[in-house]
């Protein structure tokens, strides 16, 4: 990312303000410091009010590409006709070359740290992650480039603190990174990327700064993605689903050891 696009990204999610910080010995002192802003998208398709996403205001076509991925709506880029945001960023309207039926979802919201909703979802969508992945153990200078790079990239979370991340790899270069304020938002938008650039998921691995639940897990299985990178911890649910579906899931990373599993 150049100069131009850090300022952008910096600029249009993060805002500064004078705080009070208090010391234990009661002592107190004004303190500037940034904070982010969060971004309100509501993604329609064929005209249907399907998700409402609490988001970084960074990648939102990446965004709303991966979201319908992961969550079956589409199989590929050619599924999507159209993908037109506002002038605003507050809703993208997608068109596709197949008719959906929808179902009710209740304003489902799932394990997302972001207040994520679903209001519909698609009749015959995924459902338990079904695809199946070549397992593969990645060479372990690979991970810790990648852990390396992570502390390096995250240019949002060094400013306030207050973002997930997620790099997206191939086997010898590292293709894509982003955050946001949502940990689930920003594995959508590695898997948006990768569709919308024809990157083959299969030969990837993607890191992720957030924890790993069953659901983050089943978006990884979704995007056909078959490594998982994260500094954080998994579940017991997350760990049997990626023994069944051949996802090969590293955790606990730091700068020079991780857990396999």
């Amino acid at each position: 990312m150049g100069c131009a696009g850090k300022e952008a990204l910096m600029n249009g999610n993060i805002e500064e303000r004078v705080f009070c910080r208090m010391f234990r010995n009661g002592e107190t002192a004004e303190e500037k410091r940034a904070v982010l802003r969060e971004h309100m998208l509501t993604i329609l398709v064929n005209e249907q009010k399907a998700f409402r996403l609490v988001c970084t205001k960074s990648d939102l076509k990446e965004l709303v590409a991966g979201r319908l991925f992961t969550e079956g709506i589409i199989k590929g880029r050619d599924d999507i006709v159209k993908l037109i945001l506002c002038r605003t960023q507050n809703e993208a309207s997608v068109f596709l070359s197949h008719e959906v039926e929808w179902e009710e979802a209740g304003s489902f919201t799932g394990s997302c740290c972001s207040n994520n909703v679903s209001f519909v979802k698609a009749k015959g969508r995924r459902e338990g992650a079904p695809q199946a992945l070549s397992a593969r153990r990645p060479e372990s200078d690979r991970v810790f480039y990648l852990a390396d790079r992570f502390y390096e990239d995250t240019l949002l979370h060094k400013k306030t603190r207050g973002t997930h991340s997620c790099l997206l790899a191939g086997d010898r270069e590292l293709l894509y990174t982003c955050e946001d304020i949502g940990r689930h938002n920003a594995v959508d938008k590695a898997a948006g990327y990768a569709l919308l650039h024809d990157i083959d998921p299969g030969e990837c691995m993607l890191f992720t700064s957030g924890r790993v639940p069953l659901d983050m897990v089943e978006k990884v299985i979704a995007a056909g993605i078959p490594v998982l990178i994260s500094k954080s911890v998994p579940t017991k649910e997350s760990v049997e689903a990626a023994e069944k579906h051949g996802l090969t899931l590293i955790w606990g990373v730091t700068k020079d050891s991780c857990m396999l599993s």
